[in-house]
């Protein structure tokens, strides 16, 4: 399993020209979902992302997570965090978990932060999305399981 945790200070997500999610303070996480992953997987990196301390507090060190600043998360499918170019020019996705097996873990890691009481907000899985990404850092985090 891969992550990209972006901190943002907004965030929104449209698929046909259409806001499907939107967040204020937060994170903007891409997931890639492997095709060996399961549920343990699932709960690690939602572990992580909820405790993750990459806010500043008052002496401005980055020491708070998103359940200290009551952020909210907004989860992105992203099968592309797969891509394998070594060889070639044309990425292949063999590692991506096929659908059947990547959607309900996408939907287990929504349920999961919802768990943890961090707001949720989220694209369409497989849906071609516009993911628009206002940083706050910028700070950007790659977690893997």
């Amino acid at each position: 399993m891969k992550a990209v945790i972006q901190r943002v200070s907004s965030s929104s997500v449209k698929v046909d020209n259409k806001i499907v999610g939107q967040i204020d303070k937060g994170f903007v996480v891409l997931l890639g979902i492997a095709h060996d992953d399961t549920k343990k997987e699932i709960e690690f990196i939602a572990g992580k992302v909820a405790n993750l301390r990459i806010f500043e507090d008052k002496e401005g060190k980055m020491n708070l997570s998103l359940k200290d600043v009551k952020g909210k998360i907004l989860i992105i499918s992203q099968f592309t965090l797969y891509g394998d170019a070594r060889k070639g020019n044309r990425p292949s996705f063999t590692k991506a978990a096929r659908p059947e097996v990547a959607i309900p873990l996408y939907e287990y890691f929504i349920k999961e932060m919802q768990k943890l009481s961090i707001p949720v907000a989220s694209g369409i899985f497989g849906a071609k999305m516009e993911v628009e990404i206002h940083n706050s850092g910028p700070v950007t985090i790659i977690l893997e399981k």
